[in-house]
This record gives C-alpha cells, sequence and structure tokens, in this order.
C-alpha cells in the first residue's frame, strides 16, 4: 500500500493544470491587492487603530504603519504578476507569501477563512515548479522548461480544496443551521428589494433551503468534482453557488478564489486544449524532465505532517467545552464560514486596587469601530485589550497593577443578549493562551 502511494504521489502528470493554477492565482492576488489599497482600507485597517491585536504566538509581529502596509501590498500587487507571468517565480512567491503573511498577522480582527487559504495556496505553490511552462523564466533559464510534475503538486492542493469545503459542511450540521435556518433567515430578506429574486429571498421558507443546500453543497461538491462524467455539472454548481454568496453577502476574494481554484480538478487535456484556445503555443513532449527520487521521503513526510496539521487544527474545538460559536474557542483556522450572526456590547472598567477608584473605559478612544465590533465577541481579544488598558490607565494615572473588569452581552442568531463573562474577573490578570477560559459564562440556548 505504501509502495502504491509513493507510486501515485510522484508519477508524472502533465503541468497544465498548475500552469492555469499559477495564472489565476497570480492575477486574483494582484487583483485583491491593488483593490484593497484603492478602497482605502490600507489606511482604515493599518493606519487609523492605536493599537492592534495578535494571534496567539504572534505577538512579536511588527506594525510597520501605513506607509509600511502600503508597501507590503504593493509587493503583493507586484508579485502576483510576477507569478501569473511565471518571472522569478520562486522569489516572487516567497515574497507575496512573506508580504502577505506579514500584513495579516498585523491585526487579528482582520482574519477571514479566505486569507489564510490564500497563504496556504502561495506556500504550496512555492514548492511546485509551476513556472515550468508557459512562463518567462524557461525563455530565460531553458533547462527549467518541464511539461510534467510529480502528481503530489497538483493533489496536494485538491486535497486542501476538498478539506475546506468538507470542514465548512461538518460545521453546517448544527441546529441553528438546519432547523433554525440562521443566520441566513437575518441575512437574506435584508435583499428583499432585488430585481427578481428579491421577493423570494424574503420568503421565510428560502432560508432553509438555502441552509440546508448549502451543507449538502459543501459536502458533496469534491465528491461530483472528481468524477469525470459529473465534473461540468459540478462545476456549474460551483459558479453559481460562489456567484450567489458573492452576489448576497460580502465575503471578499473566497468566492473568486474557489471559482479558480476548483478548476485544478479538471483534466490536464482540459486545461491543455483551453489555453491553446487562449494562443499558448502547444508544449512539447521532449521537454518532460524525469521525476527524481532522491526527495521523495522527505516530500512524504512534509505533506503527511502538513496535511495532519490541518485536520487537527479544525478539529481542535472538540477539546473545549460548549458551543464554539459562542466562546470562540478553536474556531479560526477551521474553515467556519458564515455561520454566525453575532453581535457584542462591551463596557470596561478599570479598577484602582488601593484608592477603590474606578473609572469607565471609553472604547472608541483606544480602538476603531471594526475593531471593537471583534473585540465584543471574542474573548482572546478582551484579555489582550484588558492589557492595554491596564498598561495605559496604569501609566497616565500612575495606578500600581489596576484591574480591568467588562460587562459584556452578546447575542447569537437573532436571539436575546446574554452575559458573556463573569463580570468580576480581572482580565488584566488572565493569560491570552489556548486554555479554556473558565470565566465565560455558559451559552443558554
Amino acid at each position: 500500500m505504501i509502495t502504491n502511494g509513493s507510486h501515485f504521489l510522484f508519477r508524472a502528470e502533465a503541468i497544465a493544470p498548475l500552469v492555469t493554477f499559477r495564472i489565476l492565482y497570480g492575477l486574483l492576488m494582484t487583483y485583491g491587492a491593488v483593490r484593497f489599497m484603492l478602497n482605502g482600507w490600507v489606511e482604515k485597517l493599518y493606519g487609523e487603530p492605536t493599537f492592534f491585536f495578535k494571534f496567539y504566538g504572534f505577538h512579536w509581529v511588527p506594525e510597520p504603519g501605513v506607509t509600511g502596509a502600503y508597501l507590503l501590498y504593493i509587493c503583493m500587487a507586484v508579485c502576483g504578476i510576477l507569478i501569473a507571468a511565471g518571472l522569478l517565480y520562486r522569489l516572487a512567491v516567497a515574497l507575496f507569501f512573506v508580504s502577505f503573511t506579514w500584513a495579516e498577522l498585523i491585526d487579528a480582527t482582520n482574519y477571514l477563512n479566505h486569507y489564510y487559504l490564500a497563504a496556504i495556496l502561495a506556500l504550496f505553490l512555492f514548492f511546485i515548479p509551476a513556472n515550468g511552462a508557459r512562463s518567462l523564466d524557461v525563455l530565460i533559464w531553458p533547462k527549467l522548461r518541464s511539461t510534467t510534475l510529480p502528481a503530489w503538486c497538483r493533489w496536494a492542493i485538491i486535497t486542501q480544496l476538498s478539506l475546506v469545503y468538507f470542514f465548512a459542511g461538518l460545521a453546517k450540521l448544527n441546529p441553528d443551521w438546519l432547523f433554525r435556518a440562521m443566520p441566513l433567515a437575518i441575512w437574506l430578506p435584508e435583499h428583499a428589494d432585488l430585481p427578481l429574486i428579491g421577493p423570494l429571498l424574503a420568503e421565510p421558507t428560502t432560508a432553509y433551503v438555502f441552509s440546508w443546500a448549502g451543507a449538502l453543497y459543501d459536502l458533496t461538491i469534491v465528491c461530483w468534482l472528481l468524477w469525470k462524467p459529473s465534473r461540468p455539472l459540478a462545476y456549474i454548481a460551483v459558479l453559481g453557488f460562489h456567484l450567489m454568496t458573492w452576489l448576497l453577502f460580502n465575503i471578499g476574494l473566497f468566492p473568486l478564489i474557489m471559482i479558480t481554484s476548483t478548476l485544478i480538478f479538471f483534466s490536464e487535456e482540459w486545461h491543455e486544449r483551453w489555453q491553446l484556445r487562449l494562443g499558448f503555443s502547444p508544449m512539447r513532449p521532449e521537454d518532460s524532465r524525469p521525476i527524481f527520487n532522491k526527495d521523495q521521503v522527505m516530500v512524504k513526510w512534509l505533506l503527511a505532517t502538513f496535511f495532519i496539521v490541518q485536520l487537527l487544527l479544525p478539529l481542535r474545538v472538540l477539546a473545549y467545552p460548549g458551543s464554539t460559536f459562542w466562546t470562540e474557542e478553536g474556531y479560526r483556522f477551521g474553515w467556519r464560514v458564515m455561520l454566525v450572526e453575532k453581535t457584542g456590547q462591551a463596557t470596561f472598567t478599570v479598577h484602582d486596587p488601593k484608592t477603590g477608584h474606578r473609572a469607565e473605559v471609553i472604547n472608541s478612544e483606544f480602538l476603531t469601530k471594526f475593531q471593537e465590533k471583534q473585540m465584543a465577541i471574542q474573548p482572546d481579544f478582551m484579555v489582550q485589550y484588558a492589557h492595554h488598558l491596564a498598561r495605559i490607565y496604569g501609566e497616565r494615572y500612575d495606578i500600581e497593577n489596576p484591574r480591568v473588569t467588562a460587562e459584556v452581552y452578546v447575542a447569537l442568531n437573532g436571539r436575546t443578549s446574554q452575559q458573556f463573562i463573569d463580570p468580576e474577573v480581572d482580565l488584566a490578570a488572565q493569560i491570552d493562551d489556548l486554555q479554556h477560559k473558565k470565566w465565560i459564562i455558559p451559552f443558554r440556548p
């Protein structure tokens, strides 16, 4: 079985699907970076805040300032073009990955699933020589030319996309999604003014149909894409599903990433045919290179380690008590897409232990509106914010070891607000770690 697995991973496959993927990924990343700058989001997300929230283990990531952030996004845009053109490919992918990942680690409140996916795909491209054909690199360095790649190059991306869909579907198998049609029952009627489909979206039944269809789509679409007879219809479903979500919901580049990435499921002949139609020259069979054996063991270990981590990250939610939709523990990096409508109201108070004096915090003095919205529903951000407040108030008013408490109320998927955390807990004394936060008040369905 191990031998068969090695044969499958390292058998030669045509490079055409990876060429398509490289070109579309590069162009899409350039579009995303330019769009980000033109919409003023660099200034809004990196220039306006005076405090930045961090992912666990990444508090060391520096904030480059708004000018530095613009340089990061300019680098992304340029590197995206270079990736698509296959010019200085490995360097371009490396620079893109570093600049993109750096930008996303600056403030954890900006986290989105498709940012995480884009970083993973860039990491894959760094190790995949997708510039072996139809690239400027092979014109400059002909020795790079190759019409084939090991099968793992394509199947690693297919596996990653499959995990995204599978865990997105698995997360939808919850009572709110299936039996309350939440949060779609809230979101769809907001588009009742759309021509033609607006009245339909306002119907309560539509939210249930969309909820069940969405779960079924996520859980089965990979099977239909893998099966050649159903692949064309499956891709039409991909187009319909993701274009509909793009039309109705503000979820950025995620629909476009999935629409372009899932083309990799199509056969090498399909990709070659379309590339010829677009004016590319036919590939020469004599340009194929042998698949060397010397790195096979390392490749297998790297792939196994990576995908074990990709399996464990979404499943780590099982290690925490309660609903992850409420506690947010184990929620990120788990491909839980558009599953909650959640709002919070957080009032922080700083206490002087010596005098007993206390001061209510005006959050807008320290956070942007977007940061405050995210902080008010995520307990690790509350701890980070409390530490920040303790430092600021300690220095400003010469308070030794100030206590920071918070009255936090959160509403989940259309329910009335519930108290979220113990209002007596000193958040400034809590550690921002991966352990369960016992001061979160259990959710009442």
